[in-house]
């Protein structure tokens, strides 16, 4: 079932349009955005456009916009990327925009919001990401909500000039609330 909205307590996720392009584009470039990136070029509004056509409008992608419940701000974005649907496995990705929100938990009921969707709506049975080992914030909110890392896969990258190592962490539908174990349902 593919839904357009995804309630939450404080916030909700709703499907990106076009009319959020301009909005993408100033968030991704923002500088405390792009330093968690593993992509740090600056994204076009053809880069985006680009990305809306291919990536999402093909299904390869489903991307939300984060929307506080309180006064309807718009505050970040919430994607999966490399959807297999085959396979039933899909990378989860997040920025926060407005900077002035950080740090008070909204990064977490969105991914907790995230995985009952791809769990259930989208029948995923393994949500993966990649994140910058010194994002330590964010690595133990992913922790907290069932994800584990995987140091077999952990890799380096050239990052601005210089090597920074990438974790990847995954987590099973198994793990989450009513999703039991396939060998166990």
């Amino acid at each position: 079932m593919r839904r357009d909205r995804i309630e939450g307590e404080c916030l909700y996720l709703r499907r990106i349009t076009e009319a959020d392009t301009e909005q993408i584009i100033k968030w991704r470039n923002m500088p405390h955005v792009v330093e968690r990136f593993l992509y740090r070029q600056p994204v076009t509004r053809q880069d985006h456009e680009k990305w809306l056509k291919e990536q999402v409008g093909t299904g390869r992608v489903e991307q939300f916009i984060i929307v506080l419940r309180e006064g309807e701000r718009e505050i970040g974005s919430q994607y999966f990327s490399n959807i297999d649907r085959e396979a039933g496995s899909a990378e989860f990705g997040i920025f926060i925009g407005e900077e002035d929100v950080l740090g008070q938990g909204y990064g977490t009921e969105v991914l907790q919001l995230a995985l009952t969707y791809a769990f259930g709506d989208m029948g995923m049975r393994e949500v993966t990401l990649r994140a910058l080992a010194d994002n330590t914030r964010a690595i133990r909110s992913y922790e907290a909500c069932g994800f584990t890392l995987c140091p077999e896969l952990s890799e380096t990258m050239r990052i601005d000039g210089r090597d920074r190592q990438v974790v990847h962490m995954v987590t099973a539908a198994y793990g989450h609330g009513a999703y039991a174990e396939p060998d166990k349902q």
